[in-house]
């Protein structure tokens, strides 16, 4: 896996947080330059007809990038108390990782435990029936007492129902923001995120002083899903924000599973849809946990991941929910094709991995 420098650590911060540039963006930039630092250093004209943008297009990005700009920016994350994690860092999460256009930096203030990646999210509407915050309350409690932390959006409704049951559990929960950390968004959970410091963790790939903006909702549903084992949908209306999400675990692999509602209440048309769609209906909490247990084993398997090489773990954490191609693996690790072929070949042999049909693309067994 590719390492950071710490010469090269605060420009690739400081490059992710310039506006205009997102995670694929980002690759782009670092790819044609050769890395951060040659980026940030580069002359605006260097700059023309990168990913695809003139120097027209790049002008507010490049106006940002003022001399005092890094500086001010890493004091600014400093004394807000929070961490920039990039993506081939050890505390960043494995399983954010492995989705297709993880954020190349990712903020957060708490912590991140080891034990946070056996888990599930819980989403839903902002306006919930009095049934639906019934069904989080109980689905919460039940996840929180077989030891598995709640992912969210720090939302108004369904989300923070399943942040406050999860504190009052005495359980963990992690909160997925849609703006900066130093700006809580809704401002009546300020409470309920300075409560969930204490039990798990503010997340978000926005900077600090980054507004919530309704662009940005979308970007952060995969975010939580990313960060998932699996997803619950707990009354959708219809074209709600929870469906986002919903789509976006599919997409990466991620089991979802649905709460059924009244077909008469408008709450649950968008959950409703998803069962015909596919999701797995939940009538207890057994349902959530009979489908997951067995993919993620491995993941609950220590003894099992003690006795790997550290190659061979970096290659199972990008496989393990979507399947990947040699030269796939070598865009996300950084690796040799053939040493990356090698290591398969064990790892199949262990019974870890398979290869899909046609033979060039593997997954976890």
């Amino acid at each position: 896996m590719q390492i950071i420098s710490e010469r090269e650590r605060p420009y690739w911060i400081a490059l992710a947080s310039l506006p205009g540039i997102g995670a694929r963006r980002f690759h782009s930039i670092v790819s044609h330059f050769g890395s951060a630092e040659s980026a940030w250093l580069a002359s605006d004209k260097e700059w023309d007809g990168i990913a695809g943008l003139t120097l027209l297009g790049w002008q507010k990005t490049l106006q940002c990038r003022r001399k005092d700009y890094l500086s001010s920016f890493l004091e600014r994350i400093h004394y807000g108390a929070i961490k920039a994690l990039t993506l081939y860092d050890d505390e960043y999460p494995e399983l954010l990782r492995s989705i297709a256009d993880p954020p190349p930096v990712l903020y957060t203030k708490g912590q991140i435990e080891k034990n946070d990646k056996v888990n599930m999210a819980i989403v839903g509407t902002r306006k919930p029936t009095a049934y639906g915050e019934k069904v989080c309350s109980l689905l919460t409690e039940e996840l929180v007492q077989q030891g598995r932390t709640i992912i969210s959006g720090l939302a108004r409704g369904i989300d923070g129902i399943a942040h406050r049951k999860a504190l009052e559990k005495k359980g963990r929960t992690l909160a997925v923001l849609a703006c900066g950390l130093d700006t809580i968004y809704p401002k009546e959970h300020n409470n309920l995120a300075s409560a969930i410091l204490e039990k798990g963790a503010l997340i978000s790939e926005y900077p600090p002083g980054s507004p919530a903006e309704p662009g940005k909702f979308p970007a952060r549903n995969r975010i939580i899903s990313g960060l998932s084992q699996g997803v619950i949908v707990i009354e959708a209306g219809e074209r709600s924000g929870a469906l986002i999400t919903a789509d976006q675990a599919l997409e990466q692999g991620r089991e979802v599973f649905a709460v059924p509602g009244p077909i008469t209440s408008r709450q649950s048309v968008g959950t409703n849809r998803l069962i015909q769609q596919g999701a797995k209906l939940i009538t207890s909490i057994e349902d959530v946990l009979s489908e997951v247990q067995m993919q993620f084993n491995f993941l609950n398997s220590p003894q099992q991941e003690s006795s790997l090489e550290p190659s061979e773990k970096v290659i199972l954490s990008q496989l393990n929910w979507e399947g990947k191609s040699i030269d796939q693996l070598v865009h996300c690790t950084g690796m040799k094709g053939a040493e990356i072929a090698s290591i398969l070949t064990l790892l199949e042999m262990k019974g870890l991995v398979k290869s899909l049909p046609g033979g060039s693309h593997f997954v976890v067994q």
